[in-house]
């Protein structure tokens, strides 16, 4: 079946908005700092719902502050195909991770609008609240909520640094609605987004179509050895809490390397007392494992916790390893993959298939609709970072696949 691969969005206007939003909360190094639920944010929602309204779209919030614009269709009785992303970002984050899915999907509205193409099934742009997780933990919160893996009454209780909650917040700031989290039933979500890493730019696609994400295991561990003077202990008699966690480290990069496809990271680590002539007492750092194979997930983490403690063990140290969070692997829609792969071949993309290796609302939205991710290219695979960059031909050939993929999904 066609897939009417002709259509195309502006590419200029697209491009357009995705530096006019970049205005906002605009750092100095070129980036974006617009963190969940803050003033910046607030001005970017405006912005996102100025645009929304000026293109006929009815916009509704729910009670976890995400933002639906919904274009009618039809048959509004139908269940609305959804795409989106989120508007927030990290503290030092890029222009477009997040920004793409959310502008890309107004600009497939703005072009369906130009075109007077009316589908059978409404069409929602979603921006979903605290995507990023760098104020209020843990990442992907309102989607979450939403698809149920999350308590609503739990979300609100996150904290951020200085002790706000995500409901004061939320309702200090007047970014909450009066839907119900989850109380929209989808037809089908689809969400375009960078790729944050470097596979498509080395491999010239321009088109990644996105099959699995990875699951994740995470850790919190602690070390405990005793804080003694450096110049006075000897060699033998040292319980020294980094040198074990040392070794742990290196044992988490040698348990990744041996399992093919996976990755496993210590990103935070305090030492105590941290002074230049006391061995470390007492050492607390964090583990990331992911994969897109659930079995073989759970097998690095069986043997993480086996070596660690085996490791403690023969230095003197006590351990302490408390999971701090897990994911099984995502596996998207099969159908809606194909229909993908078939709308960059009508659209003369390169593409190939892909595993999402950082998280994304669209994670938890396949537990509840049928899902799928697009994923365009970024230089050097940096994201996070506010260096971050996608070249305008990237953006529009991830809008142009969104675009043919949602009106198919729409047709009835």
């Amino acid at each position: 079946m066609s897939m009417q691969g002709n259509l195309r969005i502006n590419s200029a206007r697209l491009w357009d908005s995705l530096m006019e939003m970049a205005k906002i909360g605009a750092t100095p190094g070129g980036g974006s700092n617009r963190q969940t639920l803050t003033d910046v944010d607030r001005e970017g929602r405006a912005l996102f719902r100025r645009w929304c309204e000026e293109a006929g779209l009815t916009v509704g919030v729910d009670d976890m502050g995400t933002m639906f614009a919904r274009r009618p269709g039809r048959n509004n009785d139908l269940a609305p195909v959804a795409t989106g992303s989120h508007l927030d970002t990290q503290p030092t984050g890029g222009k477009f991770d997040g920004v793409l899915g959310v502008l890309a999907g107004l600009e497939v509205v703005r072009t369906l609008n130009e075109l007077g193409i009316i589908t059978e099934r409404p069409i929602e742009v979603i921006n979903w609240t605290n995507e990023e997780g760098c104020r209020f933990g843990p990442a992907m919160l309102a989607s979450g909520v939403f698809a149920g893996t999350h308590p609503r009454d739990w979300a609100l209780a996150r904290k951020d640094a200085t002790g706000v909650s995500f409901g004061e917040a939320l309702t200090g700031g007047g970014f909450i609605g009066d839907e119900k989290a989850g109380a929209r039933k989808l037809h089908a979500y689809v969400e375009l987004h960078i790729e944050q890493g470097p596979i498509l730019e080395m491999e010239g696609c321009e088109i990644g179509v996105v099959t699995t994400g990875q699951g994740f295991r995470w850790f919190d561990v602690e070390i405990k050895g005793r804080d003694s003077h450096t110049g006075a202990t000897p060699m033998a008699r040292r319980f020294d809490a980094l040198l074990g966690a040392s070794r742990i480290v290196e044992r988490v990069h040698q348990i990744a390397l041996a399992h093919p496809n996976s990755v496993g990271t210590v990103g935070f680590m305090e030492v105590s007392p941290n002074s230049r002539n006391v061995i470390p007492g007492l050492v607390k750092f964090t583990v990331d494992f992911r994969h897109v194979d659930g079995d073989a997930l759970a097998a690095m983490a069986e043997l993480f916790i086996k070596d660690s403690q085996t490791i403690a063990a023969a230095q003197g140290l006590e351990i302490v390893i408390d999971p701090a969070g897990a994911q099984p692997p995502v596996h998207f829609n099969p159908e809606i993959c194909q229909l993908i792969r078939t709308a960059s071949d009508e659209s003369g993309y390169k593409h190939r298939d892909i595993a999402s290796g950082a998280g994304h609302d669209a994670f938890h939205i396949a537990k509840v609709a049928p899902a799928a991710m697009i994923f365009c290219p970024c230089v050097d695979g940096l994201s996070h970072n506010e260096a971050e960059t996608i070249f305008p031909e990237w953006a529009k050939a991830g809008a142009d696949v969104l675009l043919q993929t949602l009106v198919t999904l729409a047709r009835g």
